[in-house]
């Protein structure tokens, strides 16, 4: 019997490199002039996964935003996982915005990307839902590099990665 051979899909986001981009968030905004006298602050959830934006009004939230997004990116952390929230408006007109972290792959998508890997009709190509990621596995080798190559195609609303390769 042949041996088969498998890799698995997931995505998440490194916490500790999340945290370091948001102390780093909240340096440039103490210290930016466009900020000078402003109450805005940036407050990771590590527990949570969040990040959470507050600022006097809508304008400097979606600077704060641009701020943090940069930073992020400049981390390696992927932007792609970022769940943004909608903005809240309070009172005095403060604005709050919740950006939460996705650490795995829902429910929805998986199946989705199983529909996907079945509607291309690769031959011997089974894949599993496992909690929140996928297990790949097939005979041939030359078809889960296809198969990877199909997923990186698509659009699926976050970074995925590789993993296992076996």
């Amino acid at each position: 019997m042949a041996k088969k051979s498998s890799f698995d899909v997931s995505t998440g986001v490194d916490l500790q490199e999340v945290d370091n981009a948001v102390n780093q968030a909240r340096k440039e905004i103490a210290t930016r002039y466009d900020f000078k006298g402003t109450d805005c602050t940036v407050e990771f959830d590590r527990n949570g996964g969040a990040i959470k934006l507050e600022a006097d009004d809508e304008y400097r939230l979606t600077a704060v935003l641009q701020v943090v997004r940069e930073k992020l990116s400049r981390r390696g952390v992927p932007v792609k996982n970022l769940d943004q929230g909608e903005v809240e408006i309070g009172s005095l007109g403060r604005a709050r915005q919740v950006l939460g972290l996705k650490q795995g792959i829902d429910q929805e998508t998986a199946k989705k990307m199983v529909k996907t890997v079945k509607g291309h009709g690769f031959k011997k190509v089974q894949v599993q839902i496992q909690a929140d990621e996928l297990r790949v596995t097939s005979p041939s080798k030359d078809e889960l590099q296809e198969v990877m190559t199909l997923l990186r195609g698509e659009d699926w609303g976050m970074e995925l990665k590789f993993g296992n390769y076996r």
